[in-house]
C-alpha cells in the first residue's frame, strides 16, 4: 500500500505525456479517450504495441505476457460482458482510480469561461470503490480477477449544465486531469479484501462499527460488508439485536 518516489515520477511522466498531447489538439478532453483513462493506460503499459488489443469481440486496454489490464474510470456495470469473456482466457486486473484530493473547475458552455479552482472538502479512500465492486461481485471470487485501486490527486472539470439555479446540481463531468499518484492497493482476490478492514475494528463487529472505525457513511459500510462476505473476507456469525455480526 505504499508508493515509491520512482512510481510517482513514472506517473508524473505519464501525466505530462498525455496532457501535452491534448494541448496539441487545443485543450483538455479533446481526445476521444478521456485524460484519466489515457494516463493510467500509459502508466501501467508505456508500450503502445500492447495497448488496445482485440480479444474475441472486445478490446482489452492492455494485453501483455498473457495478462489483461482494464482501466475502468466509470461504472463497473459496463464490464460484465467483457469480464465474462476475458476471465475465461486470461488473468485480468481492473485498475480503478479514486479521487483522493480533488480540485473542481466549472466550465460555462455559453462563454467557454473556466472558473477558478476550488478544493473539494471530501478526501477519497479505498472504501469508495465498493459501490462499483458491488456491481461485479459475481466475479470477485474468480481466481483470475484482480483489482488495483489507485488513489489519485486530480483536477475535475464540470459543465455548468445542471438543473438548479447555480447549474451545478446534476451537472455533467467533462474531464479529470491527474495531478499526482497518492497510493495504490493491489487485491489478488478472495481474502485479500480483508486488507481494507481497519486495524481498530473489534474481533466481532457490525456495519455501524465499520462505519465508525473507517469513518465512512453507514450505507457504504453495509455495501462494503456485502462485498466482503461474497469474497470470503468476512463471515456472518449471528446478530447483535437487529444488527448482523461479522468476523474476519
Amino acid at each position: 500500500m505504499s508508493i515509491t518516489t520512482y512510481d510517482q515520477k513514472l506517473f508524473a511522466d505519464a501525466c505530462q505525456k498525455i496532457v501535452a498531447k491534448e494541448r496539441e489538439t487545443n485543450g483538455i478532453g479533446t481526445l476521444k479517450e478521456k485524460t484519466m483513462h489515457a494516463v493510467l493506460k500509459n502508466f501501467y503499459e508505456p508500450d503502445i504495441s500492447h495497448q488496445e488489443i482485440k480479444v474475441d469481440r472486445f478490446v482489452a486496454d492492455i494485453l501483455r505476457d498473457d495478462k489483461i489490464i482494464e482501466i475502468q474510470t466509470r461504472s463497473f456495470n459496463a464490464m460484465r460482458k467483457k469480464l465474462s469473456v476475458f476471465l475465461e482466457k486470461y488473468p485480468v486486473t481492473i485498475v480503478y482510480p479514486i479521487p483522493h484530493n480533488k480540485w473542481l473547475y466549472w466550465i460555462d458552455e455559453d462563454t467557454g469561461e473556466v472558473s477558478k479552482k476550488r478544493k473539494s472538502p471530501k478526501t477519497g479512500t479505498f472504501f469508495d470503490a465498493f459501490i462499483e465492486l458491488y456491481k461485479i461481485s459475481m466475479f470477485l471470487s474468480n481466481p483470475n480477477l484482480h483489482i488495483c485501486l489507485v488513489l489519485v490527486d486530480m483536477e475535475e472539470y464540470r459543465l455548468l449544465n445542471g438543473w438548479n439555479e447555480t447549474r451545478k446540481k446534476g451537472s455533467s463531468r467533462y474531464d479529470r486531469i491527474p495531478v499526482a499518484l497518492h497510493d495504490e492497493l493491489y487485491i489478488g482476490g478472495g481474502k485479500d479484501y480483508a486488507l481494507l478492514l481497519p486495524h481498530n475494528l473489534p474481533e466481532t463487529f457490525t456495519s455501524k462499527d465499520l462505519a465508525k472505525c473507517a469513518k465512512i457513511p453507514l450505507r457504504l459500510a453495509q455495501t462494503t460488508l456485502t462485498v466482503l462476505k461474497r469474497t470470503g473476507a468476512v463471515e456472518e456469525i449471528g446478530k447483535n439485536g437487529r444488527c448482523i455480526l461479522y468476523k474476519r
